[in-house]
């Protein structure tokens, strides 16, 4: 039988989030920490990520933690190999190579109300931890729609988040399944390569020019001689981003505006009126995920490709059918259909107080305290939980700010003599009920789309409605009133 292994703190991921806090609790000299990841190296969704084309669409300076600057990047934003190489850096400088164990996959984790522990199941023998951290993500799990016929396709079936980079394109039919933001990078990258490539799109996204660019040596050394200027750039970039806000949430009619300039760009790139009017969205700006890209509507243009305006309706052994009945010969398919982001699956693995699953406790609508605790789940807390993703900057902003709770809430613990933390069901509540207040205002809730954002009944799970700087200060102000601390006698009188 494998030995039971301990650790004071889990870690379930070792992306942005788990690295994340790896670092700050070493800077609080708190060392008994455990990072357990199921692939083989650090990066989360920058190391599972490696289709053709992969780019982060948030500025270089502004997408990278605030405590490790880094004066190197090559581009305005970053290609995916710089951001994985850029975290395997930060596991290095941190120290945290002896806290990681990677090629480790979680099962199953319950919380134990006798011994007040968690008790982890993993492939690779059991865990138990005072304090569970999910730091999985909301980019992690690949989601296939239902297509009927999709086992019986002879030729090559790939997920843009688990790309194949051993069989070869070159000459083949390809069908591409979506038009999120990963299908907007890889297809301009393989258009060439392909014989001929169909683009599913069942709703046309926005489109706005790119400004991205190679970085000169003469920037990068300057960075790094006078690291202020790039605190200076970090932080002109970051109000740029946050101005946003305004439109998105505050004051969705701006959107309005905005969307007249930005449909300039497809104006002047799509002469064709018909082939512009398929390519025209249907909602307000914002509402769905806008994608920065230059290469996107002239490759749909090219001869080798042809834009199918409709869901993919069935697959046959040699051949994808449209909605529209039309059958076309493939060889690939390719689904760019975005990650299981408000069903998350780790929630099917966690079991709080009375065994419930998280996922049950849910009921298809994800919530959380500042997107980490939830209620009857003790010593657990999430990273980029519900209601933590943004639509505008950077997500790293808010992990740093999750993190620090995290790191503020086993303090509480450790100076209450406590064995268990967890949040206060009405505290809960009432931040919920604000996030929903807010987001009924915003363009997610009046845009008029249906988008990922949006869990099984409706409710925008995803994103959070206000200013980064005020969830920031939300977060990182320690409410001791916030949380229920059980101390061992306490929780031995239950």
């Amino acid at each position: 039988m494998t030995a039971i292994q301990h650790a004071r703190v889990l870690i379930v991921g070792s992306g942005f989030s788990g690295i994340g806090l790896g670092r700050t609790l070493l800077a609080s000299q708190f060392t008994d920490f455990v990072i357990l990841e199921r692939e083989s190296a650090v990066g989360g969704v920058w190391q599972s990520n490696t289709y053709p084309g992969c780019t982060c669409d948030v500025p270089s300076h502004l997408y990278s933690f605030s405590f490790a600057p880094n004066p190197h990047w090559t581009s305005t934003y970053s290609p995916q190999a710089e951001i994985r190489a850029y975290l395997e850096g930060c596991v290095n400088d941190f120290g945290l190579h002896p806290h990681l164990r990677t090629g480790v996959e979680v099962q199953d984790a319950r919380w134990d109300e006798d011994s007040q522990l968690w008790r982890i199941t993993t492939d690779q023998g059991p865990w138990t931890a005072q304090v569970l951290v999910s730091a999985v993500g909301p980019l992690t799990e690949p989601k296939l729609p239902d297509v009927p016929g999709i086992d019986r396709f002879q030729g090559k079936v790939m997920h843009s988040a688990r790309w194949d980079h051993c069989h070869d394109l070159t000459g083949q039919r390809v069908a591409s399944i979506g038009t999120g933001a990963s299908a907007i990078q890889y297809v301009p990258q393989i258009a060439d390569q392909v014989k001929e490539l169909f683009v599913f799109q069942r709703s046309a996204p926005w489109i706005t020019p790119h400004d991205k660019r190679l970085t000169t040596a003469a920037e990068r050394e300057k960075f790094w001689a006078r690291p202020l200027l790039q605190k200076v750039a970090r932080f002109k970039v970051y109000v740029s981003k946050e101005l946003l806000v305004l439109g998105f949430a505050k004051q969705p009619k701006l959107m309005e505006i905005l969307q007249t300039v930005v449909r300039k760009h497809l104006d002047k790139q799509v002469v064709d009126p018909a082939l512009r009017r398929t390519l025209t969205p249907d909602f307000v700006l914002g509402c769905k995920r806008i994608v920065p890209s230059n290469e996107w509507y002239p490759t749909l243009q090219k001869p080798n490709v042809e834009l199918v305006p409709h869901a993919l309706q069935e697959i046959r052994e040699h051949s994808v059918v449209g909605a529209d009945g039309v059958e076309r010969p493939v060889d690939v398919i390719i689904f760019g259909t975005g990650f299981h982001v408000t069903d998350i699956p780790f929630a099917d693995k966690v079991r709080g107080l009375g065994g419930q699953l998280l996922t049950d406790h849910w009921a298809g609508s994800p919530r959380a305290y500042l997107g980490v605790s939830v209620p009857r789940f003790p010593n657990f807390f999430l990273l980029l939980g519900p209601n933590s993703g943004l639509g505008h900057s950077s997500m790293v902003y808010m992990i740093e700010a999750q993190v620090r709770h995290v790191r503020d809430a086993i303090r509480a613990l450790d100076l209450a003599g406590a064995t268990s933390i967890e949040v206060d069901q009405q505290v809960h509540d009432a931040y919920n009920a604000e996030l929903d207040r807010k987001l009924a205002k915003t363009v997610w809730a009046v845009g008029g789309c249906r988008t990922f954002y949006q869990d099984a009944n409706g409710r925008n799970a995803t994103i959070y409605p206000d200013w980064t700087f005020r969830f920031r200060r939300q977060a990182v102000r320690w409410k001791p009133g916030a949380y229920r601390l059980t101390t061992a006698a306490e929780s031995a009188r239950r």
